[in-house]
């Protein structure tokens, strides 16, 4: 054989050679499923250890969110050997049918996985792996359990823990978690790190929700050497390559749940909301949604499963987020806004006037006003309606309909710059951004250049169109507050030390300069301190409340209750929207509730006279 001919022998002895092995790695890996299942088994010597959620809080440093331990009653099937099931039914407090249906459950919820090279499909169920059998037991129920457990191999105890809130307070703002799903499981996005498995927690709503990556903390790893019986025996490599589960840092929130707890109790047999904000920082003080649930009604899989669905079908809906989902027509709150735009567009100065011509629009009556400030103290329909007109038609456009489109964009961007018509970067989810129209949403209801001032006035009172959520109508009056500028409203104050969240240290600034401001300050404090004034429910003798009232009309029954404030006038501390549904006139029942909040803030403590006007409001009960 010539030298030729020997070179593409060699070079076909190694083709077949790397043929035959890479068919062999692609069976063994791809094809044959037993090389998965022993992959599997080789990676249950690995020992994952959950550490408790982090805990919550309060900005007076209390307690709010913490962990209770609680135990799983685990199960191998691999090692399960002549199960007495009806001796372990009788220790657990089932039927033998119970338990039997009870493996099935467990199989049938681990799914199956389709190999499409060998077109089969197999469980995902591997007998090797523990399963939780029994979750959330207390130490009582455990302790009865291990007392007989060696009766039965193959179960064992596993120690978890689960939520508890010491105040029976702030359920929407704090949220519940519940295990996670296959979903939650197989999604690159979740569970890119591969923190959760079958039995895991997972935050479903609220705060727990948005900070579950700061809140659930760092997984521990331990690996363990086995002996024949698959019993752990020692540590691997003398613990050398494990590590060590860490609990996640404490979250500080500018929530006060003893203000929470208050504001609950004012809104008892209510529909509405308060929310209340610090202006200097954006810190949400209280998110009141009524009715309201106890938050430990949620915890752990047994409470979901009994009172989820209760609070699921309760007419009154306590699962609604109405701060953050519920979408209202402001009323007159908005017509600070508009006083603000129209000085800001010299199409007003602060000492204009305009007669309450009540065949305009309906208007109670009073004094015409002759500048913002009175107009904002005695809430004059008439005067706004012919303020937004000047600042919708400007004659800037020779066609009526054209210079229409032309006003309510720009008057739509100044809109926008308060955070209005969209929703808030607020570190919760499940937000609703309300609606301010602009040219393009009435074209689809009228047509281009089909409509103009005329046929959209009621957005002059806060009617109409016009929606904005509770949280948007505080944050309007702590722009107010604060002459022109706000955070974005944010419930934690701290992660650990290092502050918010960077984007809640960011100041937006809106498009009305701070000169502007003046004059309608004057008329929010003049609406509560002087005579005229639509809100003098709300006064208090020593601190000086700015505020605005809202009647807001409802189609569907008695009028809404709205007001919006902060105090004290200087060096504002606290700003507070109230929205009471289908309870008349804003300064009769919303602006008391808010001046109760704001003294009981301000002060520690509210004139008792005052408080007896409402719900008798008492302290919160802690659960221990």
């Amino acid at each position: 054989m010539n030298l030729e001919n020997r070179k593409y022998v060699i070079i076909a002895f190694i083709l077949l050679v790397g043929f035959i092995y890479t068919s062999r790695l692609f069976y063994m890996q791809v094809v044959d499923d037993t090389w998965v299942l022993r992959a599997q088994e080789i990676a249950e010597k690995r020992k994952e250890i959950i550490p408790p959620r982090g805990v919550m809080f309060d900005r007076k440093g209390r307690k709010i969110v913490s962990n209770k331990t609680y135990y799983n009653l685990m199960m191998t099937e691999e090692k399960i050997t002549h199960l007495d099931t009806v001796a372990f039914a009788k220790l657990i407090g089932w039927t033998p049918i119970m338990v039997r249906e009870r493996f099935k459950e467990i199989v049938k919820g681990e799914g199956v996985y389709y190999n499409k090279s060998s077109g089969r499909h197999t469980s995902n169920y591997q007998k090797m792996r523990a399963y939780p059998f029994l979750k959330e037991l207390t130490l009582d129920e455990i302790t009865k359990i291990l007392v007989h457990i060696a009766n039965f191999p193959g179960f064992k105890e596993e120690v978890t823990s689960m939520r508890t809130y010491p105040y029976a307070n702030g359920a929407n703002i704090l949220g519940y978690l519940n295990e996670a799903n296959r979903e939650d499981i197989e999604s690159k996005e979740i569970n890119a790190d591969h923190f959760y498995r079958p039995g895991s927690n997972i935050g479903r709503s609220g705060i727990e929700r948005f900070y579950e990556k700061e809140l659930r903390g760092r997984k521990g790893i331990r690996y363990v050497v086995t002996s024949a019986m698959n019993n752990a025996i020692e540590s691997y490599a003398n613990g050398k390559y494990d590590t060590v589960a860490k609990q996640a840092i404490p979250l500080k929130l500018g929530m006060d749940i003893v203000m929470q707890a208050y504001g609950e109790k004012l809104m008892k047999g209510k529909k509405g909301c308060i929310v209340a904000i610090e202006p200097a920082t954006g810190e949400i003080i209280t998110m009141v949604s009524s009715p309201s649930y106890d938050p430990n009604l949620l915890v752990g899989r047994r409470n979901i499963s009994l009172n989820y669905p209760k609070l699921a079908r309760d007419k009154d809906i306590p699962l609604f987020p109405r701060p953050l989902q519920a979408e209202y027509p402001p009323g007159s709150i908005f017509k600070l806004v508009q006083s603000l735009i129209g000085m800001q567009e010299g199409v007003v100065s602060e000492n204009a006037g305009f007669a309450c011509i009540k065949s305009m629009v309906g208007c109670h009556n009073h004094p015409n006003a002759t500048c913002i400030a009175e107009a904002v103290q005695y809430s004059c329909n008439p005067y706004f309606y012919q303020l937004v007109r000047k600042v919708i038609q400007q004659k800037v456009r020779k066609n009526l309909y054209a210079d229409a489109e032309y006003g309510l964009n720009k008057w739509h961007r100044y809109m926008s710059s308060f955070g209005l018509g969209k929703e808030l970067e607020v570190d919760i989810t499940g937000q609703n951004g309300g609606l301010i129209p602009n040219s393009k949403y009435y074209d689809k209801w009228y047509g281009h250049h089909q409509w103009g001032f005329s046929t959209i006035r009621s957005i002059s009172i806060g009617q109409g169109e016009i929606k904005l959520t509770p949280l948007q109508m505080a944050n309007i009056a702590v722009i107010i507050a604060n002459k022109g500028w706000y955070y974005s409203p944010h419930f934690v104050k701290s992660i650990g030390k290092k502050g918010p969240k960077a984007n809640f240290r960011k100041k937006h600034k809106t498009l009305v300069e701070s000169k502007y401001f003046a004059p309608v300050i004057e008329g929010m404090r003049r609406v509560v301190n002087e005579s005229g004034g639509t809100a003098k429910s709300a006064r208090l003798e020593d601190i000086i409340i700015c505020g605005k009232t809202g009647t807001v009309q409802n189609p569907h029954g008695q009028d809404h209750s709205v007001f919006i404030a902060f105090a004290p006038r200087d060096n504002p501390k606290i700003a507070i929207a109230v929205f009471v549904e289908n309870a008349g006139a804003g300064g009769a029942v919303a602006a008391p509730i808010a001046s109760l909040m704001i003294e009981k803030y301000l002060k520690g403590k509210v004139t008792k006279e005052k408080e007896s006007r409402l719900n008798k409001a008492e302290e919160p009960n802690i659960i221990h």
